[in-house]
């Protein structure tokens, strides 16, 4: 296996113990800022891999695979956590995972027709601002600057949720005309 591969493989294993500092704060008084560093470090890998995979040729049909799938996992468990904590509302999270799950469908639809589907500026915009916002809220700084930069953020991470979403649909239409 390599790094690349690793790091995404990493990056899964660092979920629940994303969780568990998140939702058991009693743990240490620091819980929340070690669930912030902790993501802050799978959010990296999901960089460092991609960028490491393209740059020395080390791109694999599991790093294709499972680098998007540990993303959504990453993202999504945190959502859920959140919403758990009462720092973020469940319509919102349900309006995100649906987007993904969406996406996942027509890629899968795509790639049993041979056609490939690039991740588009908008999914990775609205990735970045979906990482940001979680980082904001998992952080909670009693700061009323900060608790509105947490729902700016929030909002930035719904609309360009519902962007990219459109966006795809339009630009890959055919793929569900295109059907064996």
């Amino acid at each position: 296996m390599n790094l690349p591969n690793k790091l995404t493989v990493f990056r899964v294993v660092l979920i629940p113990f994303f969780a568990v500092f998140l939702l058991y704060p009693g743990l240490t008084a620091y819980s929340n800022y070690i669930a912030a560093a902790i993501f802050v470090i799978a959010c990296l890998t999901d960089f460092a891999d991609g960028k490491i995979a393209r740059t020395y040729n080390l791109v694999t049909n599991f790093g294709k695979f499972m680098d998007p799938l540990a993303d959504k996992l990453l993202v999504c468990a945190a959502m859920i956590c959140l919403v758990e904590t009462g720092k973020l509302a469940a319509w919102i999270v349900i309006v995100i995972i649906s987007r993904e799950f969406i996406i996942s469908g027509f890629r899968l639809i795509a790639s049993d027709n041979g056609i490939v589907i690039a991740a588009s500026y908008w999914g990775k915009f609205k990735t970045t601002f979906q990482m940001l916002m979680i980082l904001v809220l998992v952080l909670d700084f009693d700061n009323q600057i900060f608790q509105m930069l947490g729902i700016v953020l929030t909002y930035i991470a719904l609309a360009l949720t519902i962007i990219s979403l459109i966006d795809y649909i339009i630009k890959n239409k055919s793929v569900l005309k295109e059907q064996k």
